[in-house]
């Protein structure tokens, strides 16, 4: 042990001043442009928690000041948040779930050269990254095939997604073809190897399509603004986008629920259009925040596919 310590310490090299400058100033950069990402959702938590006057007034900006949760309590009473709530649940849990296996098992077809013109229909699904008709045809073809005012329609147009079937393909690409091979040696045929073999080889990928799935269908509100009509299937983007552009009316409406042994405390912290935009944005975006770390492991080896070669 005595010997090894020696070793390294022999081993070990003084570090250049020239590599030590650069390493202070990379932490600096990076530490700067991580505070420009962490800010802007700190500095809402902040004033969501901090008294509605002053923060209406700018007065809160490192520190939360004249602490309280009344807002979050607010919230919770305004009407149709929960049910905008389990609409986004649902299709973020159904729509994820359908278009990481449709992504993973496209992927893995386009790669067998035994899938009838295997190499027409990979490029007919990647020009769709490229071209496509338009809003307005998109609404009429919805409508048409009955889509239109359903749940379905946040979850069927997104499930075959091009780039998402590019990432999975190329994964399975660096896959060696003996698994394959040895699975249909032992008389396992497609879907079959596809479930045995291949899913549990690509974990990263499916994590990382996962994470961009996951975050594209809860972040979505364009399409209930243009598909659906019926409250009952808003999404809790699209009530957000509502809510800020009538956070004067909502404040109103915040303000007078509650009971009389609530009075003091709501009269304390009257909400304000601004403690309603920002508490609101943090009730719809801080589900999603806990996407990444269970998925983080994963995310970096996934994406990174395609990167290195050989």
């Amino acid at each position: 042990m005595a010997d090894v310590k020696i070793l390294k310490k022999k081993t070990r090299k003084k570090q250049d001043p020239v590599d030590l400058v650069m390493h202070v100033i990379t932490y600096i950069v990076y530490t700067f442009f991580a505070f420009v990402c962490v800010y802007p959702f700190y500095y809402i938590f902040i004033n969501t928690i901090s008294s509605n006057d002053l923060s209406a007034r700018g007065k809160v900006t490192f520190w939360p000041r004249e602490i309280h949760f009344t807002n979050y309590i607010n919230v919770s009473h305004i009407p149709s948040l929960l049910d905008a709530f389990k609409i986004s649940l649902a299709r973020t849990i159904l729509g994820t779930l359908l278009t990481v296996f449709a992504s993973a098992f496209l992927g893995y077809m386009f790669t067998r050269k035994t899938m009838w013109k295997r190499k027409l229909w990979y490029r007919l699904v990647v020009a769709t990254m490229y071209f496509n008709a338009g809003i307005i045809p998109f609404f009429i073809t919805m409508k048409n095939i009955g889509l239109y005012n359903t749940f379905w329609v946040y979850i069927l147009p997104t499930v075959v997604s091009p780039f998402y079937i590019v990432l999975c393909k190329t994964f399975v690409e660096s896959v060696p073809k003996e698994l394959t091979d040895a699975a249909e040696l032992d008389g396992a045929g497609t879907i079959r190897t596809f479930i045995s073999v291949i899913i549990p080889v690509i974990k990263p990928i499916l994590a990382t399509v996962a994470i961009f799935s996951a975050v594209a269908q809860w972040n979505s509100f364009q399409d209930t603004l243009l598909l659906v009509s019926d409250p009952k299937l808003s999404t809790l983007q699209f009530t957000l986008y509502q809510y800020i552009n009538q956070a004067s009316s909502l404040k109103a409406l915040v303000n007078s629920t509650g009971n009389a042994a609530s009075l003091a405390a709501s009269l304390a912290h009257a909400a304000t259009a601004t403690s309603i935009r920002m508490t609101v944005t943090i009730v719809v975006v801080a589900p999603i925040l806990l996407v990444y770390p269970i998925f983080q492991r994963y995310f970096v080896k996934g994406i990174m596919i395609g990167a290195v070669k050989g």
